[in-house]
């Protein structure tokens, strides 16, 4: 294989995503029905019934193509954010807007700014056309965005900054951002990666979208596949000015979200009900986690999203021991390894018994 394709295609290590339930149960013999799922930061309510409803009624156009500009969805957005609609581009999730972002505005050998401990897909966004990656050192697990912006160089063509970070949690304040805004130069355009948003508690909310209006360079990145449940839909959307979203949508592919997903965000979008009920859930699952952490004597980074990194161990083994531990007992977590950090393993927050069980299965793993 190795005559096929340039280079910096084949160093790509594929994306690793979490184990799915069925693959699970097959190799360690388990019901499925008993196995409990808290590696891929998934809502544990699943998706909203008034989404269920709205996709049930779009199923009967399906013979159709989807709306390949989106029109309803861009306008409920629209008025949801206070843009204009011609300043969205909507995302086969937001990993897609992500993707589009390094397809639009990175030739290959330019450079692309990330901090360390940021997701995954910046380095394989970057790997993808070519890029040249500047990995920033984290500060207390976190994005140091003094140095980031330090670190942009005359060819640096894109930022990405995650807020709330995934696997961390951390989080960065609104003045934090718009004081980095202000240094980056106008032609290097900044993703500004919101995904866990949502979760965040009132005192630390606000609205990022108002920031497009005053940097042309700014690209607002959400997703509805975490709090509003909609993951397997795959929904995702980037708030920009004209001049940056016309590129981006030369690159989006065609239909890239569907009929049923257009359908279910537009109705996941007003479903307020939906959106309280899981911050709720989270807030108080993430302190039934940190209690248990707490109890066992772990380190963790105090999370804003809806997931914890925690540290099993201090040898570089274990984080995969200590995983491999909790599959055996039907419970499936995230290890990190790949994002350099061997000993910790990253936990979404689930329902109260699903954290219950977890928590349980963690006792008997760490032994």
């Amino acid at each position: 294989m190795s005559q096929f394709g340039p280079d910096y295609v084949r160093a790509i290590a594929p994306y690793q995503a979490g184990k799915p339930i069925a693959e699970v149960a097959r190799e360690f013999g388990l019901d499925e029905a008993s196995i409990v799922k808290l590696a891929s930061n998934e809502n544990p309510f699943g998706v909203p019934e008034s989404s269920r409803a709205a996709m049930a009624q779009a199923a009967a156009d399906l013979g159709r193509y989807p709306d390949a500009n989106g029109f309803e969805l861009k306008a409920a957005l629209s008025s949801r954010y206070d843009v204009p609609a011609e300043w969205i581009t909507l995302g086969n999730g937001s990993n897609d807007i992500l993707e589009i972002a390094a397809h639009a505005f990175v030739q290959k050998g330019e450079s692309v700014v990330y901090s360390q401990y940021s997701f995954a897909v910046y380095a394989l966004a970057t790997q993808g056309v070519g890029g040249r990656a500047i990995v920033v050192p984290a500060r207390d697990y976190g994005h140091d965005l003094d140095a980031m912006a330090a670190a942009i160089e005359a060819d640096t063509r894109l930022v990405y900054v995650a807020n709330p970070n995934n696997p961390t949690g951390t989080f960065i304040s609104a003045e934090q951002i718009e004081a980095f805004l202000d240094k980056v130069p106008a032609n290097v355009v900044v993703v500004l990666d919101e995904a866990y948003n949502e979760y965040l508690a009132l005192a630390h909310q606000f609205e990022s979208s108002a920031w497009v209006r005053k940097y042309p360079n700014l690209v607002v990145s959400r997703t509805f596949s975490k709090a509003y449940g909609l993951a397997g839909l795959r929904v995702g959307f980037a708030i920009a000015q004209p001049a940056v979203t016309d590129l981006m949508n030369r690159i989006r592919q065609p239909f890239n979200v569907n009929s049923l997903a257009q359908a279910a965000a537009i109705a996941a979008l007003n479903d307020k009900e939906f959106l309280e009920k899981g911050a709720r859930n989270n807030a108080e699952g993430y302190q039934q986690m940190i209690a248990a952490f707490e109890e066992l004597g772990l380190e963790y980074v105090p999370s804003f999203g809806n997931f914890v990194l925690v540290k099993v161990g201090s040898d570089d083994a274990a984080g995969a021991r200590v995983n491999l531990a909790l599959l055996k007992q039907g419970v499936i977590v995230r290890p990190v390894g790949n994002y350099g950090l061997p000993q910790w393993l990253r936990i979404s927050i689930g329902l109260p018994q699903e954290n219950a069980t977890f928590i349980e299965a963690l006792k008997k793993a760490l032994g």
